[in-house]
């Protein structure tokens, strides 16, 4: 089957990779187009072109899907089918029409669960024990289109969202790939999402991310694994924003909301409920570092107050 892949961040490179090594005819991958990055702010491929150019497969990368000229060199490639994995702009009608089985997406969800940019952060911030990806033919409607298969993945206490995304890549592609043989042989059919049980994941912005010690510790924990390494927990620390990584939570006594408790090895800090560790933590300007550092190097009493 004659295929076009589209994907742009690193969460699409397994996907990419399984389909160039899988029995179809990887012909072209369409990509967002290169974007400023970085101190000096030059121009960079996105992770799809760059694999892409290794692989030696032309590579598309319009502003807009909507593009007459993109829409043009599309339909001369003939495609069967697109597969989709994090492209990162929503298809016009025009451009869904295209290939003859459509665009089938891999989403970071077990569908209807899910629907939108953030699901990997906002299953783990909801607290769910079970998550999954899902491969569906995508439609007008977000992430509604009728599916075709699934795979499942426990969520362990300490994943984050970058580690579960990275094991939902891996896995997800080898989903994909079989959608694809299925799609081809006949094999498998779409079916139309429950109507039950939709929920969505809108994107975490940064101020999504600021970390609300009132919260149960459990609550505290979540948010922090949700929101690492993108768009990064934080708090403030005398009017600073301090940033904050993965932490642990305690039975100790309780502290108030955001009071700390310095040990010599060890940095504690009040919730609504229970204490938490902190673990790393990345002051403005300079690189991350263990909690007890960061603190040592305050040269102030025992107890302190954060986002005061």
């Amino acid at each position: 089957m004659r295929v076009v892949f589209a994907g742009t961040p690193e969460p699409a490179l397994p996907s990419l990779q399984a389909i160039a090594d899988s029995r179809h005819d990887l012909v072209a991958v369409v990509t967002r187009p290169d974007a400023p990055a970085g101190r000096g702010r030059k121009l960079v491929a996105s992770p799809v072109a760059d694999l892409a150019e290794e692989l030696g497969v032309p590579v598309l990368k319009p502003d807009h899907p909507r593009d007459p000229e993109f829409q043009a060199a599309l339909k001369a490639l003939e495609p069967d089918c697109c597969p989709v994995v994090a492209y990162g702009a929503l298809l016009p009608q025009s451009a869904l029409d295209i290939p003859v089985h459509g665009w089938v997406n891999l989403h970071f969800s077990v569908l209807p669960n899910w629907r939108g940019a953030a699901p990997v952060q906002h299953s783990i911030w909801a607290g769910d024990e079970v998550t999954g990806a899902t491969t569906f033919r995508i439609v007008k409607e977000l992430d509604a289109g009728p599916t075709f298969g699934l795979m499942t993945q426990l969520i362990h206490d300490d994943d984050t969202a970058g580690t579960l995304l990275a094991k939902l890549a891996e896995g997800g592609a080898g989903l994909l790939v079989a959608t694809l043989d299925g799609i081809e042989d006949g094999s498998i059919e779409a079916r139309a999402q429950q109507a039950d049980g939709v929920s969505f994941a809108p994107k975490i912005l940064v101020e999504h991310a600021h970390v609300d010690w009132e919260d149960p510790g459990l609550g505290v924990d979540r948010r922090i694994r949700a929101c690492s390494p993108d768009p990064g927990a934080w708090t403030t620390y005398a009017g600073e924003r301090l940033k904050l990584g993965p932490v642990t939570l305690t039975d100790r006594d309780h502290l108030p909301p955001g009071v700390l408790e310095i040990g010599k090895n060890e940095v504690l800090v009040g919730t609504g409920t229970t204490p938490v560790l902190l673990g790393q933590v990345q002051p403005v300007g300079k690189k991350p570092m263990p909690a007890a550092d960061w603190a040592r190097g305050l040269h102030a009493p025992v107890h302190l107050v954060l986002g005061a």
